[in-house]
């Protein structure tokens, strides 16, 4: 009985080949996994990649598909699509409360739900196209908040296929990083948040602003979010005076754009286009998928990008994203 065979035995008509990867991710961009599975539920969930581990088949769990690109030969082995979304809230008192999410829930319906319940810690997440995993996975963020801010603890699979829960401080949140970032040794399977009481009218506003900000600063088109992390230093610095702009809030604060955004605007990129990949003409850091682009056009404007930035203001941009396949 070969791999396809046994997974089918497992999960009867549920298992796919040869499912084109494109359509799962917003990039809309990647080829065909040799075997795909939807997973509805944590246990079934884990049933698949213990299966797929002792057949010693490769394993990628997505999400909803952002902060990914697929390359266009595709996925050698098995693709997991996480829908376990189930979540509850209990409140510890009047002023606290704490979420427990399984990691295939959306961020930004989390993120609205608890909002219009009251419940602050996740607005800065409604415009984040990912789910809990994903975000844990790169520790996503915006408007000065992110996933580490809130996280208590995480549930995971371990490399042993034991389920072990584990505390936030053994999970190495950095800039867009963690403990999971670059392996899939480890997979998410729930996580709790602390969550704090505020005006469900003030969480509202606070999401309304950042939805706002969103869709005055963003690309519409297919994307993958931001390509590069914002690189280490000050852009009021001099040298960088022209890069600031901001847009305030009532509350004062100021959300900055992108930095990695300004360097590659300033470096002169905006509009340029490879194939059907192109650098946003709204936001730098955005690369959008004009229809039918492919991952080798990503990767070479992606290449394009860093050498100018690097040339014009000694700065190496480093990729948010993951790159995965073949």
């Amino acid at each position: 009985m070969n791999s396809f065979e046994a997974l089918r035995d497992a999960f009867s008509e549920r298992v796919q080949r040869d499912e084109p990867l494109a359509p799962h991710t917003t990039f809309r961009i990647g080829g065909p996994t040799d075997l795909f599975l939807r997973g509805e539920k944590i246990d079934e969930l884990s049933q698949a990649i213990r299966s797929a581990r002792q057949m010693q088949i490769p394993v990628l769990l997505l999400g909803n598909g952002s902060n990914i690109l697929v390359r266009d030969n595709g996925w050698r082995g098995l693709v997991i699509e996480n829908h376990c979304a189930a979540y509850s809230i209990e409140v510890k008192n009047e002023s606290r409360a704490i979420l427990r999410a399984e990691s295939g829930a959306a961020l930004p319906l989390l993120a609205n739900q608890m909002a219009r319940a009251g419940w602050s810690g996740l607005e800065w997440g409604i415009g984040i196209p990912g789910t809990i995993g994903g975000a844990m996975v790169g520790n996503a963020g915006a408007h000065g908040g992110c996933i580490a801010d809130v996280l208590q603890s995480v549930t995971i699979l371990d490399a042993q296929s034991q389920i072990i829960e584990l505390p936030k401080y053994e999970l190495a949140f950095g800039y867009r990083a963690s403990r999971f970032k670059g392996t899939r040794d480890e997979i998410i399977l729930r996580a709790e948040f602390e969550l704090y009481r505020d005006e469900p009218a003030a969480c509202i506003a606070r999401m309304n602003a950042y939805t706002e900000h969103r869709r005055r600063t963003q690309p519409t088109e297919f994307s993958v979010g931001s390509m590069f992390k914002n690189p280490p230093g000050d852009p009021s610095a001099d040298g960088f005076a022209s890069l600031t702009t901001g847009f305030t809030l009532s509350s004062g604060e100021v959300l900055r754009a992108s930095f990695a955004g300004q360097l590659i605007e300033q470096a002169g990129l905006k509009g340029t286009r490879i194939g059907n990949v192109e650098v946003s003409r709204v936001h730098a850091n955005f690369f959008v998928n004009h229809g039918g682009a492919r991952a080798a056009d990503v990767l070479e404007l992606v290449k394009v990008a860093r050498q100018r930035v690097q040339e014009k203001f000694g700065v190496e941009l480093e990729l948010e994203i993951e790159v995965v396949g073949e």
